[in-house]
């Protein structure tokens, strides 16, 4: 009977392990803070630039908020992310230099190569 308890546990702990893995190899749950929260996009009056940004260290859903918050943090500047790609899509109402874009990011965080995408 003690063997059979035992084995129950185990077995429970490991479908609780196994879905909390295979929510996070998906980009899902939260694995830098977790939480529910979502980024929303800043709405922009109009739209004077777009550049796209590789990001490098984004590991699911709650890095990709984090990025698309630090970005919107900038005045007048709107970010998507699209985490599985590893990219950062800006939206300007007026000329942005990649540095401001740069400092934000890794205010957050994390780290963009020299290189656009």
């Amino acid at each position: 009977m003690q063997n059979f308890i035992i084995a129950a546990i185990v077995i429970v702990v490991l479908v609780f392990a196994v879905r909390a893995s295979l929510k996070h190899f998906r980009g899902e749950g939260g694995c830098c803070g977790g939480g529910t929260y979502k980024a929303r996009p800043k709405k922009l009056t109009h739209t004077a630039e777009v550049k796209t940004f590789r990001v490098e260290g984004m590991h699911c859903q709650n890095c990709a908020n984090r990025v698309m918050d630090a970005v919107n943090s900038i005045d007048g500047v709107s970010g998507v992310v699209h985490l599985k790609k590893g990219l950062v899509t800006v939206s300007a109402e007026h000329a942005i230099d990649d540095a401001s874009i740069r400092q934000a990011i890794e205010k957050a965080g994390y780290t963009m190569p020299e290189t656009r995408s």
